[in-house]
């Protein structure tokens, strides 16, 4: 998968940046701000392992890399799209992972398109109304700059290469967690993969960033307690991106849920704890194949 290549899918929505990988079930990853299908790849890596046991469709959503806004701008008109992808792959129906703002568009997708749907993972997820956090506010302006300037965004890029300890002490607080993720030899990796692809083409991941912190902003609770698919939310209870009480609604909300609540885990959680949450993966993934 290090070499797979997306390739552009027009549906009856509109077209749509995606990868399509592997063999298997089929899981539909979904990633976060500041991401694209590079990010969703690595959602689907830190999951399942470097060779995921399914065939990955990991879209750039709506705004992202070489998927265009196009008016598709709220969840529901994303997880429409996500389901016009599956008819055009000929996919019948997906196990569905999404991580921090790729969250209501998963949540959308297996409320309005159930049957589409066999299970729904939810890492560090939004899944109610969500102000800008004020880290990624004050970075901002410095980011959209950067967009106009080409050579500082690729400063910024070489940067969070060649430091990759600095560059993951704005994710990671505790020294002796940030330390032992990058000397994990599958987490430090895909932590590193994760802050390089951040750093990367800035400017065609900040239309759709700039989209999720308007629509967030906006947005109320999400349709929780009507889900019927199985459901696992992993979630650190020290996040300073998405606040705890985002879990604490799916717990709430969802009775069936699988809750998997990581005392004092950041946002990066799922690659902090990455054995916890690869144990609490598959047995979702196996429940949902059942």
């Amino acid at each position: 998968m290090r070499h797979a290549i997306p390739r552009t899918l027009e549906t009856g929505l509109g077209p749509v940046e995606l990868l399509d990988s592997g063999t298997g079930p089929a899981l539909l990853a979904l990633h976060g701000g500041m991401g694209g299908w590079d990010q969703g790849q690595i959602l689907a890596q830190t999951l399942f392992g470097l060779r995921p046991p399914f065939r990955l469709l990991s879209p750039s959503r709506p705004g992202y890399l070489g998927t265009p806004l196009a008016g598709r701008v709220t969840p529901a008109m994303q997880a429409d799209l996500f389901a016009a992808s599956l008819d055009r792959l000929g996919v019948d129906k997906a196990l569905v992972a999404a991580v921090s703002a790729g969250g209501p568009g998963a949540v959308a997708f297996a409320a309005r398109h159930p049957d589409r749907c066999s299970g729904l993972i939810l890492v560090s997820a939004c899944t109610g109304g969500l102000a800008m956090p004020p880290g990624a506010a004050r970075r901002l302006p410095f980011i959209r700059l950067a967009t106009r300037i080409p050579p500082l965004a690729g400063l910024l890029s070489l940067l969070a290469r060649a430091n990759p300890t600095r560059a993951a002490r704005r994710s990671i607080l505790d020294e002796e967690v940030l330390h032992e993720t990058l000397r994990h030899p599958e987490a430090g990796p895909l932590l590193v993969a994760l802050q390089n692809s951040v750093a990367s083409r800035l400017a065609a991941r900040l239309p759709g960033t700039l989209n999720d912190v308007a629509q967030f902003g906006a947005m109320g609770p999400l349709p929780l307690s009507g889900l019927r698919v199985p459901v696992l939310a992993i979630h650190g209870t020290g996040d300073r991106v998405v606040p705890v009480s985002h879990l604490d609604r799916v717990e709430a909300e969802v009775a069936h849920a699988a809750i998997l609540r990581i005392p004092r885990g950041e946002h990066v959680c799922l690659v902090t704890h990455l054995d916890a949450v690869r144990t609490a993966a598959a047995r979702l993934a196996a429940l949902a194949e059942a």
